[in-house]
């Protein structure tokens, strides 16, 4: 697919409407649908603009270009030549069709990669900028699984959420659309200039402002804009309650396009976002396919192979909850096996020495010395119930990063080994601290969640 080759006088006209100062693009869009191109319109009396689009509209078109428009005009048409950088203009048949269903489509758009990919159906996968280890694997399993069955998944490129759509979407023939705040020829943030390249081969980049606009906070809701603009359906992943997801949500909604939202831990900050929308009527999905379902597309023939089983759980009819089907016994052992295994690193399970209660962060003033010729250990107290209670103390640095990877979901061993990178003797060592500090529950099953709100 190609876009036609605008000369050089009609993509400078196309240039001066993009960049009037005041142009609302829905007034931009009555002015074509009255006169047609934009040298028609610039041959237009004040009277005749104001007529049809309002006086501010007409007085933005009609003022005289900035000093540094033709530089900028040279600079668009370089651009243009690099390989895989095009130009598309509203009247371009290239022109994504989806956007043309908005009331507000960009007059221009800077384009990098494979155009034909803004002509396919496709999802929107966006979230936390801050996301936690659970959301960036549910982000990317749920791109890589779209993207596996013909969707093309498209994001803003951020950090978070965003990046672990667009790589998962590059891992499939679906591939992955990237709608940027920035001009076309930066990258933002510059953590993802790897990214970037990798799906200006793969995938496209696409960004309505002029060549050389830089980050700033207000160009990333009319971003949003296109990224509702551009697809079927939205789904939220994690968000905070005042997420510029959610207003990629509310733009996409108004659109006509679905909602979609992955719950979370009534205690997890980023889950409070996607809680709020499933409340105002977004639709639960905890799988891909109920994602493709709900949107009519049909799942490609692939094969599953080497996929773990996935644990079997029974329904504990007298608790009213979900157990595993794991025996108490197993628990028992996993346990034995990480307080034997923290012995041989010199922190006893059993008996706390005074140098572990520190670095577990006990109160030392709770560790009192046995006599001597006896085992060293630690008495924990009685405390003074009128007393108050003593500060805790930070958690050690590494503490606080398994933590962080542990998210407020349960997670298993396997899975905070992965996250963490950190050897099975200082994870087991820093897990059974994080334990008895109060931090980490091990749960039935071998897997560990936070013991609070966090």
């Amino acid at each position: 697919m190609h876009t036609l080759s605008a000369s050089r006088m009609e993509l400078a006209a196309w240039l001066r409407l993009s960049l009037a100062p005041g142009l609302k693009p829905d007034a931009l869009r009555l002015m074509l649908g009255a006169f047609g191109l934009p040298e028609a319109i610039f041959a237009q009396s004040p009277e005749a603009l104001a007529e049809v689009a309002g006086e501010a509209a007409a007085r933005a078109v009609l003022a005289p270009p900035a000093p540094a428009f033709e530089a900028q005009l040279d600079a668009l048409l370089a651009w243009r030549e690099s390989p895989g950088n095009q130009i598309v203009t509203l009247d371009d048949p290239a022109y994504p069709p989806a956007l043309l269903t908005m009331p507000d489509p960009p007059p221009l758009l800077y384009i990098k990669g494979r155009l034909d990919l803004l002509h396919t159906r496709a999802v929107a996968l966006v979230g936390s900028r801050s996301a936690t280890p659970q959301g960036v694997e549910d982000a990317q399993r749920f791109a890589r699984e779209l993207s596996a069955a013909g969707v093309t998944v498209v994001s803003g490129l951020a950090l978070g959420i965003d990046g672990a759509a667009h790589r998962g979407g590059l891992e499939g023939i679906g591939g992955t659309v990237a709608v940027i705040g920035t001009g076309a020829d930066l990258v933002y943030p510059a953590a993802h200039h790897a990214l970037a390249r990798q799906i200006a081969v793969q995938g496209v980049i696409v960004s309505e402002w002029p060549l050389g606009t830089p980050a700033r906070a207000a160009n990333f809701p009319q971003r949003n804009r296109l990224i509702a603009g551009l697809v079927s359906g939205v789904v939220i992943v994690e968000a905070a309650m005042r997420s510029g997801s959610l207003i990629t949500a509310r733009l996409a909604n108004e659109m006509g396009r679905d909602i979609f939202a992955l719950p979370g831990s009534i205690h997890a900050p980023l889950s409070r976002g996607c809680h709020r929308i499933i409340k105002q009527g977004a639709r639960l999905v905890e799988t891909p396919d109920e994602v493709l379902e709900e949107l009519g597309f049909v799942r490609r023939p692939e094969v599953r192979a080497g996929r773990p089983a996935r644990q079997t759980v029974s329904l504990d009819r007298d608790a009213g909850s979900c157990v595993s089907s794991a025996p108490e016994s197993a628990y028992a052992g996993e346990r034995d096996s990480r307080r034997a295994l923290a012995t041989t690193q010199g922190h006893a399970a059993a008996t706390i020495s005074a140098e572990t209660a520190s670095a577990v962060k006990l109160p030392q003033e709770s560790v009192t010395a046995k006599p001597a010729g006896t085992t060293a250990s630690a008495t924990v107290a009685f405390a003074n119930p009128l007393a108050p209670a003593p500060s805790p103390k930070p958690l050690a640095p590494e503490a606080q990063r398994l933590l962080a990877a542990l998210g407020h979901a349960p997670t298993t061993l396997e899975i905070l080994a992965a996250r963490t990178e950190m050897g099975d003797a200082a994870l087991q060592t820093t897990l059974l601290q994080l334990e008895l500090a109060g931090e980490v529950t091990l749960l039935p099953g071998g897997r560990f969640m936070r013991a609070h709100r966090g």
